[in-house]
């Protein structure tokens, strides 16, 4: 037990980032997947058009509950929001362009929304992370 600790402790960051992230996947897509249904007849193959509707709903969802999760639970800042939030919406519409761009290429490929969507994922997450750390929430910075 002791070790799992100590093993918490030296990457508790990198933890909780990933559980808020599983999170964050799981109020953007069910945004994304509501909107799907409500506007697009919940099609498993929509247009370009529909697509990037689709991310953009996906991004604004995920983009605010994780602003407040991140700052509060990952990266415990205490920099002034008025600092900070502009920075983070850009790091995420950076993200937001890669997984527009991803699941376009999908989409010309005939590529599964679910999986598409699933891979995407894994490249923003993984981006947003080196953004939020290198870029956004960092450390001594008041």
């Amino acid at each position: 037990m002791e070790k799992i600790k100590e093993l918490y402790v030296k990457y508790e960051e990198i933890i909780v980032y990933l559980i808020v992230g599983v999170l964050t996947t799981i109020v953007s897509w069910t945004a994304k997947f509501a909107a799907n249904a409500l506007f697009f007849d919940n099609t498993m193959y929509p247009t370009p058009l529909e697509n990037g509707i689709l991310s953009t709903i996906n991004w604004v969802a995920g983009v605010t509950f994780a602003y407040f999760t991140n700052r509060r639970f990952v990266f415990k800042s205490k920099m002034p929001m008025s600092k900070e939030a502009p920075k983070f919406v850009l790091s995420r519409v950076s993200t937001w362009i890669l997984d527009v761009v991803v699941m376009q290429v999908f989409t010309a490929l005939n590529i599964n929304l679910v999986v598409g969507s699933i891979i995407s994922a894994v490249l923003v997450t993984v981006a947003n992370y080196v953004f939020s750390k290198l870029f956004v929430f960092r450390k001594g910075e008041k």
